[in-house]
């Protein structure tokens, strides 16, 4: 078949999101763009910095096409941040040498009337994407993310990340009206910025909540399931038919409440999940992905192939996604991704 007089080329990842279950899963892999490739490692030491990268579009164009070039992936992540929307809406952003990203005022101490948000700061991503957009080749889908709004106000609440968010969470508790307004301005802020990203080239969006696992469940329905819901509807009124996945990083029992409060397209599983457990309790039909351990991937050998048949033998009739339960580590050896690869399409 034709379009235009053009042949149309199949996007294994697109229809899976979108559906469609295949005997072979397409592949994409978390942090897929970044650290553990050496010819990122030379890019980032040349231009001297993460956010001197990630708003060069040049650059940050290269770093998402780079594992594409490498492994053929089914679909190229977009390179950029979670923190680039507390940026857009007005914090300052560094990432220290050796440290993680700081944000500044922390709204613990500022409200968040003190920011003026400046949404230009996000036009540089938006330039990445249409460069991306026309460097891929038909068959590879495009992925757009942004972070979620729990995850993201953990950082702009406490001006960094942690270990517990506790800080957030007291700030939840204590003053919800204020958290909420917070909150509120990053769905705003998330669903402009996917629209964008979408605008641009993107074909479909992750929802990163990293942080979705340290609440409780009363928490979790208000401050991820709601706002996430939000952003959803949002991006589906505005950029109608383009996929949403949703990963809620240690969601665990809750999945079943995520899937139906949110209304994603593909629900992301981290690693802490049973493949098989999941399979039977979320909705029939509902693409999922993940969720082999990072670490079996670092590991290699019979630990990663072991990981790797298990997660494919999970899902027998459902449309499936393989990837990590989480990003790759910066250690991961080429040569384990290549097993991976190999073992998933059957080479």
């Amino acid at each position: 078949m034709k379009k235009d007089g053009r042949p149309i080329v199949e996007k294994p990842l697109l229809s899976v999101l979108k559906g469609e279950r295949r005997e072979r899963p397409p592949v994409w892999l978390m942090r897929q763009a970044g650290r553990y490739l050496p010819e990122y490692r030379a890019l980032r030491a040349d231009k001297g910095g993460f956010l001197a990268l990630a708003t060069d579009p040049v650059a940050a164009a290269e770093v998402t096409i780079q594992p594409i070039r490498r492994f053929g992936f089914d679909g190229a992540i977009l390179f950029s941040d979670i923190l680039m929307v507390p940026w857009a809406l007005g914090q300052d952003l560094s990432f220290g040498a050796g440290e993680g990203p700081r944000l500044a005022p922390a709204l613990v101490d500022h409200t968040l009337a003190s920011l003026e948000a400046v949404p230009a700061r996000l036009d540089p991503v938006y330039a990445t994407v249409a460069r991306v957009a026309g460097m891929l080749g038909p068959e590879t889908t495009f992925l757009g993310f942004a972070g979620s709004p729990w995850t993201v106000a953990t950082y702009m609440v406490a001006g960094q990340g942690s270990r517990d968010q506790e800080a957030t969470r007291r700030f939840a508790y204590a003053d919800p009206a204020a958290f909420g307004q917070i909150v509120d301005a990053i769905v705003a802020m998330t669903i402009d910025y996917l629209a964008g990203q979408i605008a641009n080239g993107v074909e479909a969006v992750q929802l990163f909540d990293s942080w979705a696992g340290s609440l409780s469940p009363d928490q979790f329905d208000h401050w991820v399931i709601a706002p996430n819901r939000a952003i959803v509807d949002g991006v589906r009124a505005r950029c109608p038919g383009v996929p949403v996945i949703g990963f809620p990083k240690g969601a665990g029992g809750k999945l079943p409440a995520y899937a139906a409060g949110t209304a994603v397209d593909a629900i992301g599983l981290d690693e802490t999940v049973d493949p098989a457990w999941a399979d039977a309790v979320l909705p029939v039909g509902l693409p999922v992905q993940g969720n082999l351990d990072p670490l079996a991937l670092l590991t290699g050998g019979e630990a990663l192939d072991r990981g790797i048949d298990r997660v494919l033998a999970a899902f027998p009739a459902r449309p499936h996604v393989f990837n990590l339960g989480h990003g790759i580590g910066q250690h991961t050896p080429i040569a384990h991704v290549e097993q991976l690869l190999a073992q998933v399409r059957g080479a």
